[in-house]
């Protein structure tokens, strides 16, 4: 029998029981079975946590303290995370299934980001304007948003941690983190860094349960100014509705149907290789995910060929094995979406070139699955799967590959394989998405702002962008003269 580990809210500095004693259990995909048990949140958490927050932020040290102050306390907590990366590595891969290989990288690169925005804490500055009213000065400041609430994905909980919440605590905010249901434990985990590291009690806290219970309580609280999410466009545009009718500030980070194209000019054993880190890396299990290849008929056969090979040689097993290649679905129902899907191109009459179904590795593993001869209208090229299903599609030239890039909801990102420089920055300026990537995939940076166009959401995280999502700008005026105003009940 398993060890069941216990994980409580994490609420103004304490770990704390839920209010209403429930419980929910979390698995592991790989074992496909219970390890740990975790506090279901309700509003009545959720109320406590905003609480914290708010008082922290207006009331508390928080309050009191200067940029510079908060880039010293993000810098520690950078520090931490570097020096806890391998066992909060183990925990995430023991609740979500990633491989341990990702996200050693994953854990090792997290600091950066907390590094980063503590250097831009003490850089948000106002501008004096020079206006054109007489006796009159101006200027702009820039002030936190408020209490933001954060509700991130099961695929990667600690990146999504730090890119949200690092813009949003150097910006001066407090924040309410409510991590999926399927992946709460690194999170929680987490925390407890966070208080090590000198932020005040309230200034982060994190809440578990259920998107319906703890995370709409969180998206409808009156003292929640700003809510940041990351998941799919359909939760994403219900959370937009609902946070409207409060006026919340709202970033989505939603999905995507990533264009991967290979023109025949590109160095086609760099591009088989980007374009198997494109979809089979992480199980498929990114928003970023290429699972169109899209690839000029010229060398398609030989593209085709080469993929096949590499997927044919993909090792799926534990991810805990720094061999393994092809980890576990983390979550039960994306592990029937997957394997339905993958009956839909079928019956729709997309080609199985490989894989196509379940693999006897585990509980919840999927083989990695190619489709040729797809065509860009069936569902499996429209529609995010979300594993390691690729659809390969063919064009003829450059115009063609731009309308077939674009011909989707999603404008996530989209990748561009040719040794052409023109046509590199053509097609970088004609795929509507919010990153492209040429002659690599899936490289993320904490300088580079990341986020989607279309459907696949709006606000952008890392980079400067980020921080500016977490402030408001407020403009000052200050009349120089003693002098009453001519004509009071005109506008000046």
């Amino acid at each position: 029998m398993t060890d069941i580990t216990t994980y409580r809210h994490f609420i103004n500095g304490e770990y704390v029981d839920p209010i209403d004693g429930e419980w929910f259990d979390s698995d592991d995909p790989y074992k496909g079975e219970v390890w740990a048990r975790v506090a279901r949140g309700t509003k009545a958490d959720v109320d406590a946590a905003v609480a914290a927050a708010k008082a922290a932020m207006f009331d508390g040290p928080w309050a009191k303290t200067h940029a510079s102050q908060r880039g010293k306390m993000m810098r520690k907590l950078g520090d931490l995370v570097a020096e806890n990366a391998e066992r909060l590595a183990r925990i995430e891969v023991r609740d979500n299934g990633k491989l341990m290989s990702e996200m050693q990288g994953q854990l090792n690169y997290h600091p950066e980001w907390w590094y980063y925005f503590a250097g831009l804490a003490d850089k948000i500055e106002g501008t004096v304007i020079p206006i054109d009213k007489p006796d009159h000065f101006a200027f702009s400041e820039h002030e936190p948003v408020g209490v933001v609430g954060a509700l991130t994905a099961w695929n990667s909980p600690l990146m999504f941690i730090a890119w949200k919440c690092a813009p949003a605590l150097a910006a001066g905010c407090s924040v309410v983190v409510k991590p999926s249901e399927f992946t709460s434990a690194s999170t929680l985990e987490f925390a407890a860094l966070t208080k090590e590291a000198g932020f005040p009690d309230g200034v982060f806290n994190v809440v578990a349960g259920m998107g319906m219970e703890a995370g709409a309580a969180l998206v409808d609280h009156k003292d929640v100014a700003k809510i940041t999410f990351t998941g799919s466009d359909r939760t994403g545009a219900a959370i937009y509705s609902q946070a409207a009718k409060s006026m919340k500030r709202v970033s989505l980070e939603l999905g995507g149907k990533s264009p991967n194209i290979i023109f025949e000019d590109a160095n086609l054993d760099a591009a088989a290789a980007g374009a198997v880190s494109g979809i089979f890396a992480a199980t498929g299990q990114t928003c970023i995910a290429g699972s169109r290849l899209l690839v000029q008929n010229s060398v398609k056969d030989e593209v085709t060929e080469r993929l096949v090979e590499m997927a044919k040689t993909a090792k799926i097993g534990d991810p805990m094995s720094p061999d393994t290649n092809i980890g576990p679905v983390t979550t039960a129902p994306q592990y029937k979406k997957i394997l339905d899907y993958i009956d839909i191109a079928k019956s729709e009459g997309a080609e199985l070139l490989t894989g196509g179904g379940p693999s006897d590795a585990g509980a919840q593993f999927v083989q990695p699955t190619i489709f040729t001869n797809v065509d860009n209208a069936m569902r499996i090229a429209q529609e995010e799967v979300f594993g390691p299903v690729l659809s390969i599609i063919g064009f003829d030239d450059e115009e063609e590959a731009v309308q077939l890039g674009n011909d989707v909801i999603y404008g996530l990102a989209a990748g561009v394989w040719t040794q052409n420089i023109g046509r590199a920055h053509r097609m970088a300026k004609a795929l509507r998405a919010g990153t492209v990537w040429v002659n690599t995939y899936r490289a993320v940076s904490y300088m580079m702002p990341f986020g989607g166009m279309k459907h696949s959401g709006m606000g952008r995280e890392s980079g400067i962008d980020a921080i500016r999502e977490y402030l408001e700008t407020k403009a000052v005026w200050i009349n120089t003269s003693d002098a009453a105003p001519g004509n009071p009940f005109v506008m000046r």
